[in-house]
């Protein structure tokens, strides 16, 4: 219940946006490593909130976005997914207030490190061999370095967004 009070409210011209500190609220939906084409660590995470609109009653919303590292974790980005951003319909003081939703709250979240924590547990049990391969040791290290960001790791992160063609 603790965590149900542990909950942030962004207003935005659509309505308040209520993000709740639940486990089922936060999903790691994609995990990439580094490779020749793409030198960077991802991970996508599906974010659950309710939309409260005016005159209405709430909505359940899930939205995305994701965390870049580079190969040597010495810089982080954000980027925008194409569809259903969490940082999409929004003006430049809502994404602001979204960017400091990520930072102060979202990466200290009880949810957050529960989401890694369990995928990493999936994939330690599916990788049980003697010998861990390079891939799996990558992956570990990058999942390690994600439950360790600070609030201005986020802060100074550049937010990239979609590229259309």
């Amino acid at each position: 219940m603790m965590d149900l009070l542990n909950a942030k409210t962004i207003k935005t011209t659509h309505g308040l946006e209520l993000y709740l500190d639940l486990v089922e609220t936060i999903k790691i939906k994609e995990l990439h490593i580094p490779t020749i084409s793409n030198p960077y660590y991802e991970v996508k995470f599906e974010i659950d909130y309710f939309l409260l609109e005016e005159h209405k009653y709430y909505d359940l919303q899930q939205n995305y976005f994701s965390i870049v590292m580079s190969e040597n974790f010495s810089s982080i980005m954000l980027k925008e997914s194409e569809m259903q951003s969490l940082f999409g319909v929004k003006n430049e003081k809502e994404r602001k207030a979204t960017k400091q939703l990520l930072s102060e709250w979202l990466i200290k979240t009880s949810a957050y490190k529960e989401a890694i924590i369990q995928f990493l547990n999936e994939h330690e049990e599916h990788n049980t061999k003697v010998e861990e391969n390079q891939y799996t040791k990558k992956l570990t290290t990058f999942l390690k370095k994600l439950l360790e960001l600070k609030t201005m790791d986020i802060e100074q992160a550049l937010i990239q967004r979609p590229v259309y063609s």
